[in-house]
Order: structure tokens, then C-alpha cells, then sequence
């Protein structure tokens, strides 16, 4: 274990890699790995690369393991200037022996601070476009990717979407035609850990793994960026992505604060052998799994991240309640269960400032979640299958070295009476509905029959190219989500290329009509700028039955995704509204002129009145036990 210091440059050396870093500002300005002598793009501005730290230290240093630290305090007393009102601790670890390196960072906000926001953190590296053009984010999602070069003016046209670029005359002539955008690349937190780059001359992959994704914002759902050409390769730590400026982490004046962002693993691996480059991928998804069973890491210093002897964990069981499907309480399974400082349901998807725990259940509903830093926390969760969010009526307090066992707990998803019909699957996004295939002239290859068609761009027009006079009409009994039942509630292309309102028809026939309130459930996955308008059998003001005006910020159809904010609505109307016989309600996206605005429906259902006959009724409460230890 090496470390040494030259001028204005600190160098870290465990014999596998050096890295070269700025003191006293922080910045990795080399990383020397298999015979490459920097892996980073030499080029790259250290002008603009983000927070900085203003004093460097050596935090620790013996023979198996180095950290050092690049420390900007925030002094509130201080007038003027243009300082963050935040401290920032930004530290580097290397091991003896471990083929990469450690990377996190501590924010502090101390008293006396002025109001601030963060809407954004993440870490960057920017790797060499001479030797890395190969990216690989899932063991589906790998290719080679475009140049820098390619989305300038003379080789790439920028379209509607900022980001997205067709390449008309690029580098590699086989990408000659495909759409670039960066967002095509995103993830879920909790179906990424590991994504990066494969180099050549020598062979060398970088990856960015994360061992825990508790230091992340907006829960297991948080669509982040991952990769993108430049060659770039991210670690996402904050962002609103996908979920719009009620992420931001707003801190009132005075308020104080404190959260460690990571460690995050960069590991570096290597092969001689050409025709195993790709062995390096699945080298990468074993170190990420091998993190894991190391976290929390028993060799981070500094005192703000909590150990694993001073952490706790929850144990329970969750079951679901709806008499409408089963007499019995139904285990909740494949369930997703977590704890987060949010107090409101379905809040935990904007929580940005706290950390957050979740894991999903087993078969029979029960769970554990290890590991939690403690603290004060509610106990969120949802089911696939049912709607809504559960969030337990007491909140959890988890104590140093200590299992809180909870028992049974049970969730109540809405419902207010039977089924009458349903349009889709509880599941918090619009997988199984109709995507179409993308115009042939904006393809990403990579995306053809992939099962994440909808990342491509443009799909937003297509709904025009299938309907370009008449809106879609679905009939239950007879159509089928798949096929008939577009993904995104967007609006038509008129004439001169204006986007006018669509409205989308749904005609169901009733054998009879039971007197009272029907219900229907519309359960978002995701919206931005709508008007949305629920009618019933006519469209005029004594058929309206529900509207939400300026719905939704989350920008998913023009980021090509399937899922956003998730929400939940219900549109209330009396049975003098239906007749016996043929019905029809009437989804209206009111707002025109807007390309890129939409709906995305999770799920559907229509409810009859409950009666005495109904399960509601007819089944008496069910007793479940809650115990808190």
C-alpha cells in the first residue's frame, strides 16, 4: 500500500490500481489499471466537475487498507461568496488486494444555514472514448455504443427530445440510423447494482456497483441513469428523474442535517484473451453479489456511517385483506416492503433527504429487513396484484443491535364493492399493455423485440399512426390490454402537426343496475402535464364525474420509460348515471398541443355498490394479531 504526494496531486496505490487525485479539491484526474495508464479521459474539464473539498487528509492508512479525505466545511458565519450551504466530506478507500476502489461522500448541514435545495448528487466518471465503446447494464441491455462525436451537429440531428439524437452519419457506420438518449439506459434502483464499460488494448472493464441502495432517493422504484455515450458511466446518488421537482430535497433555513452517500464499489477487471471480454460482464455481477455480503463494510472510518453491530432489523409477516377475493387472508407475496422517514403513504416514492430499507417478501408474506440504521421510521409496502400503498398505523422504532419482531401485519387495499370489470394488472407500471413497434426511422437496435420495447423514442406518435382519426375503443369481454389498450394516454397529431385531446372509450354492458355509488379506480403509473376527465355514457357537465387538472411532472413518455409517480384515484358517480344494457365511460387527455404529455394507466376496475348480499356483508370482520418487540 502505497501513498504518495507530488505538487497538487495525491496518489493511491494497493499494487492493482493507482489512483491519481487533485487535493485539495477531490477530483480523480487518473486511474491506472492493467497496463493502461489512465483509464480516464485525459481531456475531461476539471473546472466543472461539482462539489470540491478545500482541505486534505489521511484518514487512515495501514497495510490493509487506505482512506483518504477531501473536506469542505461550511461556515454559516461567513457573508458572501458563493459556497454551498453544505459540507461536504468526499472520501476515497482502496484494500490490499481488491481490483478497485471505494467511493462515498458525507453532506452536512449544520445550524445557521440559509434555505437550500439539492436537486441532484451523483458521482461521474468519464472514461476514455478511445479505448471504451461496449456498455453493459443488464445481462439483455449491451452494445456497442455511439461516439461523442456522433451527437454533434455534422453526424447527429437532435430531435423533439432534447437528448435523443439520430445518427446520421456516425463514426461506426453500423449505427447509422439509430436514436441515441441517454434515458434509454435507466434503471430501477432495485433491479440495478452493477453497470459499466468494457475497454480494449488492453481489455478492461469499469464497473460502478452498489452494494446497498439505502443511500439512494425515492425507494426501490427510482428510475436512474446508468450509462451513456460520452463514454460515461454513472453512480447515481439523488436526482428527480422520472419523478419531477417534488424530489428535490428542500431544507428550510436553520435546518440542520446529515447522510453518508455510499460507499460505492468501482471495480476494475481484466482478461488477455479477446474472445472473453464478455466473461468480464458476468465477473462484474459476482463482485456485486460478493458487496453485498460485505455490507455495512467493516473497514469505512469515518464515525457518520453506521457500522453492522450498531444497526438493527425488522421481522413480520404482511397479509392481505380483500373479501372480494378470498374469505382468507391472502399472504403477500413477492410483496415489496421497506422502511423510510416518510409518514404518509405512497410518500416514500418523493423522501430524499432520510435513508430507506426495503426487500420484498417471501411466498407466505414474511419478510426481514436487516441492517437498518436506527431510528424512527414507517413501514411501507405494496402488493403486486392489488392496489394502493400499505403503510403500517404505527411507526417503527429500530434500535441499536436489537430485532423488532411485528407478527402479523395485515393490508386493506381500496375497495368498496365487487368487481364488475378490469383493465390491466396492479402492478405500478404499464408492462402488459400495448406497445407498438417503434417507426423504423428512430430504432434503437437494441430494443427490437426486447421485452423494454418501450424505450424507444417516439413512441408517443405511433398512437397517431394507429388511430390517426378515431380514438381507441375498448369493449370488456371482447379486447385484450395487449393488444388493444395503448401504453400511454397521449394526444393525436392533427393537421399541421398539432397535438389535440384524444378521448378513449370504454363500452361494457350491464345486466342490471344495482341503486347507489359505483366506483371507478384509475391507478396511475405514471403522468405528466394531463388534464385528465372521467365522463359516464355522455360527454357533457352532468356526465362528468371526475377531473385532475396539471396531473403529473414525471416526464416518462419523453424519458421512454413504463412507470413514474404512482397514484391512485377514484371517480365516484350514482347508478342513474349507468342504464341496462350497453354503457360507456369516457377517458379524456383534455390538454392539447403537447407532444410529449400523457397517462399511464397501471389498472382499471369499475365496482358495483356493495349490498347484503355482496362478500362485504356477508363475511365478518377478520381479527389479525400486531405485536411490536
Amino acid at each position: 500500500m502505497k501513498l504518495s504526494s507530488q505538487g497538487p496531486y495525491v496518489t493511491l496505490d494497493n499494487g492493482l490500481v493507482k489512483l491519481t487525485v487533485v487535493k485539495p479539491q477531490g477530483y480523480i484526474t487518473g486511474i491506472a489499471y492493467g497496463g493502461m495508464d489512465n483509464l480516464l479521459d485525459p481531456k475531461s474539464n476539471e473546472s466543472s466537475r461539482g462539489l470540491k473539498g478545500a482541505e486534505y487528509s489521511v484518514v487512515q492508512m495501514n497495510k490493509e487498507c487506505l482512506e483518504v479525505s477531501f473536506k469542505n466545511t461550511y461556515d454559516p458565519s461567513s457573508v458572501g461568496g458563493t459556497n454551498l450551504p453544505l459540507s461536504v466530506d468526499i472520501r476515497y478507500i482502496v484494500r490490499t488486494g481488491v481490483s478497485g476502489f471505494y467511493c462515498y461522500g458525507i453532506y452536512e448541514r449544520p445550524s445557521g444555514c440559509p434555505a437550500f435545495d439539492i436537486a441532484q448528487t451523483r458521482l461521474v466518471f468519464k472514461l476514455r472514448k478511445d479505448k471504451f465503446h461496449y456498455m453493459a447494464i443488464t445481462d439483455e441491455k449491451q452494445r456497442v455504443m455511439p461516439m461523442p462525436e456522433d451527437l454533434l451537429p455534422d453526424r447527429g440531428k437532435q430531435l423533439i427530445v432534447p437528448e435523443s439524437v439520430l445518427l446520421v452519419n456516425p463514426i461506426n457506420p453500423d449505427l447509422k440510423g439509430e436514436v441515441d438518449d441517454k434515458y434509454m439506459y435507466s434503471m430501477d434502483n432495485k433491479d440495478s447494482g452493477v453497470h459499466g464499460w468494457i475497454g480494449s488494448g488492453p481489455i478492461i472493464g469499469f464497473w460502478t456497483i452498489f452494494p446497498s441502495q439505502e443511500f439512494r432517493n425515492g425507494g426501490p422504484t427510482k428510475q436512474n441513469l446508468t450509462v451513456h455515450t460520452g463514454p460515461t458511466c454513472l453512480a447515481m446518488f439523488q436526482g428527480t428523474h422520472y419523478l419531477g421537482l417534488d424530489m428535490v430535497a428542500q431544507f428550510e433555513e436553520g435546518e440542520t442535517w446529515k447522510k453518508v452517500f455510499g460507499p460505492v464499489f468501482i471495480y476494475l477487471n481484466s482478461t488477455p484473451d479477446a474472445t472473453k471480454a464478455h466473461n468480464l460482464w458476468t465477473d462484474a455481477k459476482k463482485q456485486r453479489l460478493f458487496e453485498e455480503t460485505l455490507w455495512p463494510y467493516d473497514f469505512v472510518s469515518s464515525p457518520d456511517y453506521v457500522a453492522a453491530k450498531d444497526r438493527g432489523s425488522v421481522s413480520g409477516r404482511l397479509l392481505v385483506q380483500d373479501r372480494y377475493v378470498s374469505r382468507s387472508l391472502i399472504p403477500a407475496k413477492n410483496a415489496y416492503i421497506g422502511l423510510s422517514v416518510a409518514s404518509t403513504a405512497g410518500s416514500w416514492q418523493l423522501e430524499s433527504k432520510g435513508y430507506q430499507f426495503w426487500v420484498q417478501t417471501d411466498s407466505n408474506g414474511n419478510f426481514t429487513i436487516k441492517n437498518v440504521i436506527p431510528g424512527v421510521y414507517g413501514l411501507h409496502g405494496w402488493v403486486p396484484g392489488f392496489m394502493g400503498d400499505y403503510l403500517n398505523n404505527e411507526q417503527i422504532t429500530i434500535s441499536e443491535g436489537k430485532q423488532t419482531e411485528l407478527g402479523n401485519l395485515t393490508y386493506v387495499p381500496p375497495r368498496d364493492g365487487p368487481t364488475l370489470w378490469e383493465i390491466g394488472f396492479p402492478d405500478r407500471t404499464a408492462i402488459g399493455e400495448f406497445v407498438p413497434d417503434v417507426n423504423p426511422m428512430y430504432v434503437n437496435k437494441l430494443f427490437i423485440n426486447s421485452p423494454e420495447k418501450y424505450r424507444q423514442y417516439g413512441l408517443w406518435d405511433r398512437y397517431t399512426d394507429i388511430h390517426p382519426e378515431l380514438d381507441q375503443i375498448y369493449t370488456i369481454g371482447i379486447s385484450n390490454p395487449k393488444t388493444d389498450w395503448f401504453f400511454a394516454h397521449v394526444d393525436r397529431r392533427g393537421p399541421g402537426n398539432k397535438y389535440v385531446p384524444t378521448t378513449w372509450t370504454i363500452k361494457f354492458n350491464l345486466n342490471s343496475v344495482t341503486t347507489g355509488i359505483y366506483q371507478l379506480r384509475l391507478s396511475i403509473a405514471s403522468a405528466t402535464r394531463s388534464d385528465l376527465e372521467v365522463h359516464v355514457n355522455h360527454m357533457d357537465t352532468g356526465h362528468l364525474v371526475f377531473q385532475e387538472l396539471n396531473l403529473g411532472t414525471d416526464n416518462t413518455v419523453c424519458r421512454h420509460g413504463i412507470h413514474g409517480f404512482y397514484c391512485l384515484f377514484s371517480a365516484n358517480f350514482p347508478s342513474t348515471l349507468l342504464v341496462k344494457g350497453d354503457n360507456s365511460i369516457f377517458l379524456t387527455q383534455a390538454r392539447g398541443g403537447d407532444s410529449l404529455c400523457g397517462v399511464l394507466y397501471d389498472y382499471l376496475r369499475l365496482e358495483a355498490p356493495a349490498t347484503a348480499e355482496s362478500p362485504k356483508s356477508l363475511y365478518p370482520p377478520i381479527e389479525y394479531v400486531h405485536n411490536t418487540g
